[in-house]
């Protein structure tokens, strides 16, 4: 579940939607950080929008911050991700999206990781939810499982449609 913040790159025209995010992608022992929280019935990136005038580097370290009360530095930037759907949410119910994501693999900081805050923004908290257990779950992007199972060394360009 998405929130918003009138800073984030994201506007509206018509019944058309459009966003920019960051993603992060933070790994450990077999398991990846996702969000969740108590209205949605899927997992999801951590992270959010970028702010007007924030680089996504800069954005990426605020969110992953503001969601686990860690500062996790930056490995590389990893996968953009352009994401064309439809979503059922209150805020962009019967909206055709395209949301344009920089998904980052971050460094953790071992003295850190086991501090992750378990609950941020009300009833969004975050898990670490073993990687082979994401075919089992709903879990967004789509892609994470496939794309953790071999991490390739450059960038990867993944454009996903819902309807596909």
């Amino acid at each position: 579940m998405a929130i918003m913040d009138e800073r984030d790159c994201c506007f509206e025209r018509g019944k058309n939607w459009f966003r920019y995010r960051v993603g992060a992608i933070i790994l450990r022992d077999g398991k990846v950080l996702l969000a969740k929280n108590d209205k949605a019935d899927y997992y999801y990136s951590v992270g959010g929008g970028v702010h007007h005038g924030e680089t996504a580097g800069q954005a990426i370290v605020r969110e992953v911050y503001e969601e686990t009360g860690v500062r996790f530095d930056i490995d590389r930037l990893a996968v953009v991700h352009e994401n064309f759907f439809s979503h059922d949410t209150a805020f962009i119910r019967g909206m055709d999206c395209h949301e344009l994501s920089l998904y980052f693999l971050m460094k953790p900081n071992p003295a850190d990781i086991e501090h992750c805050r378990p609950e941020v923004f009300g009833d969004q908290y975050v898990e670490w939810v073993p990687v082979e257990k994401l075919p089992h779950i709903k879990a967004f992007p789509l892609f994470l499982h496939d794309y953790l199972k071999d991490i390739p060394d450059g960038v990867a360009h993944i454009v996903t449609h819902d309807d596909e």
